[in-house]
């Protein structure tokens, strides 16, 4: 069954009357998105019916921050899409579902639908849906302008006096909207004006649920302490680059090969996965969204709006220098030997992370060995053990879509989901295969339908994809670390691509005619 919708009102300020109208044909206590009455117990997407709290959990709002482990088995179990279990459906609807699920809503309804009330608090797949794509046609500090608007008028905030026990649980339900918010998407905080929101709203909460206090107090240090994680991190990583980009700069020769700093293969393994928790868990979901957007899609939405994609960046940008950094360490050996040596020690340590669970940094090293520079070492591989990295490729075989990696993925996520100890939790993608996948069902749909009405269908896939990635980023590296070998791996100089080939070519010289010509175009390049 479906059922199409007329646009809702709009909650901007120029058509507060129209919202007004809205609301008082509609329950205070549900949100104004143009439905017929429902029942106050509102069924969850699990079809289970929420409970009232016992009188004792009413006196203190127990939690108000997400549990973000189980964003994806929400996900999950809401298996074809989100399920508002609206019972009742007439011509007034602002938003469109079919065999139960929401398919598209003007964005006017489905903030609404965002918004809680004293009995209704929208379902978390909604949320992390909604806040993911709305960037796409709203700025996140209009929307939460939007979201203060819609609660000061459903709930008279405005009144000089208002009666706490008509507002029902609305005041424990908004805290924890505003918690999510912060926990999901912080760096959207980094905006003065959605700063300047969030102290408004929960000033006006403390006004008449003063007991809150406390919850509010948690939700603005945890924002506050991941802004200021998000900050250290971005001047560490400036400052490593800078150092790399120096040495690099400075052709500085080096001294010692990564077998003399870090001997054991394990223990680069672990350093590796160190590297790529840490990046990996800056990433904000939004940042995949706003990375595939071409254009302003709105006149409220800029295309500088949308470009701020730096932590993925940053993370895309640390695969390439780890397989560049492969590829250097192996050309930088004279002797045939060492480079033998050299490979067999990257397979040890490329085969210690698919044991991890770091397929990125497994992928990262398989890339730098299959480089041209080294693959046309010829003398030098004829000299490998390559049993093993036969074994390695086979997990970067692109037959089947990847077939062989994801089967081993699937694995590590089995393994995760019931692991006690913390060194098998750790899942880590191979991220440039994870965001090709979120790219073609990007590419696949469009973001609005023929009607205008925005197709929530897609974007709750896209959040579906992406809640995995969330519950990957929350563990914690169990290794202990080697500073010395971090450091080393983070600014020793790397090979550029045409030094890289003359590096080759002065391990083992040129035999065809095409390279010894290509050779000769390198040196001529190079001034040499």
């Amino acid at each position: 069954m479906s059922s199409v919708s007329r646009s809702a009102s709009c909650v901007t300020l120029p058509k507060f009357r129209k919202l007004q109208k809205l609301l008082r044909k509609s329950s205070r206590s549900q949100p104004a998105i143009g439905l017929k009455q429902t029942p106050k117990s509102r069924p969850t997407i699990f079809g289970t019916i929420t409970q009232e709290k016992s009188p004792c959990e009413n006196k203190r709002l127990q939690s108000v921050g997400p549990q973000l482990t189980s964003l994806a088995q929400m996900f999950v179990m809401a298996e074809t899409g989100y399920n508002g279990h609206i019972r009742y459906i007439d011509e007034t609807d602002a938003l469109i579902f079919q065999d139960g699920n929401l398919l598209a809503g003007s964005l006017e309804a489905l903030i609404q639908h965002l918004v809680p009330t004293g009995d209704y608090y929208p379902d978390r797949t909604y949320i992390f849906a909604f806040l993911l794509s709305s960037r796409l046609f709203i700025r996140p500090h209009e929307l939460l302008g939007e979201v203060c608007q819609v609660c000061i008028f459903q709930q008279n905030l405005a009144r000089d006096r208002i009666d706490k026990n008509l507002l029902g649980k609305f005041g424990p339900n908004i805290v924890s909207l505003l918690s999510e918010w912060t926990e999901l998407f912080p760096y959207d905080f980094r905006d003065e004006l959605m700063m300047k929101h969030l102290k408004d709203i929960t000033q006006r909460i403390l006004a008449i649920y003063p007991e809150l206090r406390k919850d509010i107090s948690t939700v603005m240090h945890n924002l506050l302490t991941r802004l200021s994680t998000l900050h250290k991190y971005e001047d560490v990583l400036y400052k490593l680059n800078t150092e790399a980009q120096q040495k690099s700069q400075a052709q500085v020769v080096p001294t010692t090969d990564i077998i003399e700093v870090c001997p054991n293969p394990l223990v680069l393994a672990q350093q590796l996965t160190h590297i790529e928790l840490e990046r990996l868990s800056m990433i904000g979901p939004e940042e995949f969204v706003q990375a595939f957007s071409k254009e302003s899609y709105s006149s409220e939405t800029t295309f500088r709006d949308m470009k701020k994609t730096g932590n993925l960046e940053a993370y895309v940008q640390w695969f390439n220098r780890l397989s560049y950094m492969v590829a250097s360490e192996i050309s930088s050996h004279l002797k045939k030997k060492n480079r033998v040596k050299m490979i067999e020690y990257f397979i040890d340590v490329a085969k210690e992370c698919i044991n991890i669970g770091n397929f990125n940094s497994l992928m990262a090293i398989i890339a730098g060995m299959n480089m041209s520079p080294v693959t046309r070492l010829k003398k030098t591989w004829s000299k490998v053990n390559t049993a093993k990295f036969d074994i390695l490729e086979h997990q970067m075989d692109p037959s089947n879509n990847f077939g062989s990696y994801r089967s081993s993925l699937k694995a590590a996520m089995w393994r995760s989901q019931g692991a006690v100890d913390d060194r098998e939790k750790i899942v880590i993608p191979f991220f440039s295969l994870f965001v090709k996948d979120l790219y073609f069902l990007n590419e696949g749909c469009c973001n609005k339908r023929e009607s205008g009405n925005i197709n929530f269908e897609k974007f709750w896939q896209m959040a579906k994809q992406i809640s995995e990635l969330i519950a990957w980023q929350q563990v914690e590296c169990p290794f202990d670390k080697d500073s010395k070998t971090l450091h080393y791996v983070l600014t020793s100089p790397v090979f550029s691509e045409t030094t890289l080939s003359l590096a080759s070519f002065e391990c083992e010289p040129p035999e065809t005619s095409y390279d010894k010509d290509r050779h000769k175009q390198l040196k001529a390049l190079a001034g040499l």
